[in-house]
């Protein structure tokens, strides 16, 4: 019984972790959107945001975490019928298709634009929870993905210590955006709205993840 909660405790986790960092990047995108739409009328969290087109870092510094993050999943567990990436595929294609019902504006900005729609939100959930677990089950697609990823895991540990350096480096921006935030929201009430609330949340999560990676030196324990 014990061993069955660690073996899927991991799993949550690891797929806890690869959905925040989706929801990170999601809302990177999101407000990168609205910076190049509306600026020069409106700048993200300004002045401590110093320019809306620092979200772009935050991207690949986010991205640099998923892979340690479905390391930790790395544990066997059983299949119901079929392979995790064809539940995922199911989800995310029938949420999108679901959500774009709700959505206002086309499926291309489906998961960026602002909107407090409780169905779109929920749908965006479940999209996310979709390509999600995609990632995690991504190399059992099929044999060609399993070869690319082995010898991209093998580089990766190679070079695990700058890959570390990296981790941190990635932790030290993510860091910035959670410190400038917060301290914006703290002196501007009026903007502490749900998703301001997540985006913090979520941020908070990715720095720790990040540090932690690193201090951990995930990169140079791939599995």
């Amino acid at each position: 019984m014990s061993r069955a909660l660690n073996i899927y405790g991991k799993k949550i986790f690891s797929l806890a972790l690869i959905f925040n960092s989706l929801l990170t990047i999601v809302f990177a995108i999101g407000l990168l959107a609205s910076y190049y739409t509306l600026y020069p009328q409106w700048t993200p969290y300004p002045p401590y945001i110093v320019d809306g087109r620092l979200f772009w870092i935050l991207i690949p510094a986010t991205i640099l975490n998923i892979f340690p993050c479905v390391n930790i999943g790395k544990v066997h567990t059983r299949r119901l019928w079929f392979h995790h990436y064809v539940y995922g595929l199911i989800i995310a294609v029938t949420s999108t298709i679901t959500t774009s019902l709700w959505a206002p504006s086309s499926n291309l900005n489906l998961l960026t634009i602002y909107t407090t729609d409780i169905g779109i939100n929920i749908g965006r959930f479940f999209i996310l929870g979709g390509i999600t677990l995609l990632i995690d089950d991504l190399p059992d697609i099929s044999q060609r993905l399993k070869n690319g990823f082995s010898t991209l895991k093998s580089k990766a540990t190679n070079k695990g210590r700058t890959l570390n350096i990296l981790q941190a480096i990635a932790g030290t921006i993510q860091l910035y955006f959670l410190l400038a935030i917060s301290t914006y929201l703290s002196q501007h009430h009026n903007e502490i709205t749900l998703a301001n609330i997540i985006l913090v949340g979520t941020l908070l999560v990715t720095t720790t993840t990040s540090f932690s990676n690193a201090k951990r030196r995930a990169w140079q324990k791939l599995t």
